[in-house]
């Protein structure tokens, strides 16, 4: 029980962080005073549950990773089943919002100003890159493409990706009804990439003589 209630008031500890900047402020610009308020304890209770703030970003970004490989997974099953980017895309972004908070916190601090937080969401970044990487060498689409083009193509994707999320998670008002969403943006820029890809035969075929 005393077990349960720790863990309980920790993640009580995450959430509140995440509701303070829901109203868009960066992680570096809230106070550990201000996330104990807000669940209702003693500065000094906070100690027990992280040894820092950069403890409790970390763990936050822990938080979205698993969050984003759920988001991955069913993206995943619909290619398996239908392969459709389109789709994909929606299954992608339907997630997202439903996990909003969180994944504005990863929009925002993987350019944000707490050094290790940005350090561990740049892993993060890379694990998906290198994950990605190997899926991509198993289609017999792109069996044309050699290791490094497969890691250039990866990295594409994962960071076309990252870059979307901020208009994903805040998107900016429309004033023309012909402004194409974030959501279509994305799908639109994965296309690219991909049918790019397809027909991509290396460097070399750029090169001069």
């Amino acid at each position: 029980m005393r077990a349960e209630k720790k863990q309980q008031t920790r993640q009580s500890l995450l959430d509140a962080t995440l509701e303070l900047m829901a109203n868009g402020r960066g992680f570096s610009a809230i106070s550990l005073r201000e996330i104990t308020r807000q669940v209702g304890i003693v500065p000094a209770a906070f100690y027990r549950h992280f040894d820092d703030m950069d403890a409790l970003g970390l763990a936050l970004v822990e938080q979205v990773s698993t969050s984003f490989r759920e988001a991955i997974r069913l993206v995943r099953r619909n290619e398996e089943q239908h392969g459709a980017i389109h789709a994909s895309v929606h299954i992608f972004v339907d997630y997202v919002l439903a996990h909003r908070q969180l994944f504005l916190f990863l929009a925002r601090e993987q350019y944000g100003g707490s050094p290790l937080v940005r350090q561990a969401i740049n892993a993060m970044q890379h694990h998906f890159i290198t994950d990605l990487e190997a899926d991509l060498a198993q289609s017999p689409k792109l069996e044309h493409l050699a290791q490094p083009d497969l890691e250039m193509l990866a990295d594409l994707v994962v960071k076309t990706v990252f870059s979307t999320l901020p208009e994903l998670v805040n998107p900016p008002d429309a004033d023309s009804p012909e402004l194409r969403s974030p959501k279509h943006q994305l799908e639109d820029k994965l296309r690219f990439i991909l049918i790019g890809a397809k027909h991509w035969r290396g460097v070399g075929m750029w090169l001069e003589d």
